[in-house]
């Protein structure tokens, strides 16, 4: 690190990772009010990155130490808020956080790759889109903690624990609700379209993360034919 990055925005996107464990603190307790709470804090750490990038360029503060730190920071933020709805939502099933985690360390070694062969990682529009609904997702989830009483919750949790161990699916159980929602048989809107909705939304979301991995599969090829450390090191004679 350089005096030059110690600046605003790399100071704001390190305080998305100096926000998270405050966040996992606060929506892992039984209590509704720091459900809230928690939920303000994942908002301002995303607003965040939106304004580092913003003032980084605004500012002309943009560093090598800003571009390898703000997507880490993304990373992390994303990554604890999903593997901690595993433990709160009987919906957030474990494969769909590991799809968003492998998806993360296959590109992270992708970059590694391309610096270590001399190019650039070719990144897509869609990977922005990814990150956004990601994003999207977990402030709708955090949205369902809020409005229902952490009992009420649990009842939709019981709901899924007991139809589970009957046999049957994650998706015929959403199915199901999906379809006492529409014939109005819960009394509670927003106990109904939790009953359903972070299930569908978290499927979604690793879709389009596995989506993303393949395009950036795809878009960069050519750094999986080039030398890889290990397995084909490149020829340092040549350098």
């Amino acid at each position: 690190m350089t005096q030059r990055d110690f600046n605003i925005p790399n100071l704001l996107t390190a305080f998305r990772v100096i926000f998270l464990p405050f966040f996992i603190y606060l929506i892992l307790q039984p209590s509704q009010m720091s459900r809230m709470i928690a939920f303000v804090v994942f908002a301002f750490a995303s607003l965040t990155d939106l304004l580092d990038g913003y003032l980084a360029r605004r500012l002309n503060q943009e560093t090598e130490f800003g571009k390898f730190l703000d997507p880490l920071a993304d990373k992390c933020l994303v990554l604890g808020a999903f593997i901690t709805f595993i433990f709160l939502s009987e919906q957030i099933q474990a494969w769909m956080v590991l799809c968003i985690l492998g998806r993360d360390m296959m590109i992270t070694c992708l970059r590694y790759l391309a610096i270590y062969q001399g190019k650039r990682l070719q990144t897509s529009r869609l990977a922005k889109i990814k990150t956004a609904f990601q994003i999207f997702s977990i402030m709708v989830i955090l949205t369902s903690f809020m409005v229902l009483n952490v009992p009420e919750y649990n009842l939709i949790n019981q709901q899924y624990h007991r139809a589970l161990e009957a046999g049957l699916s994650h998706w015929d159980i959403a199915g199901s609700n999906v379809q006492r929602f529409l014939h109005g048989q819960y009394d509670n809107f927003f106990f109904g379209l939790s009953s359903f909705l972070p299930y569908y939304l978290m499927i979604l979301t690793t879709i389009i993360t596995l989506v993303s991995l393949l395009r950036y599969l795809f878009t960069n090829y050519k750094l999986l034919r080039g030398p890889i450390p290990v397995i084909r090191p490149r020829d340092e004679g040549k350098n």
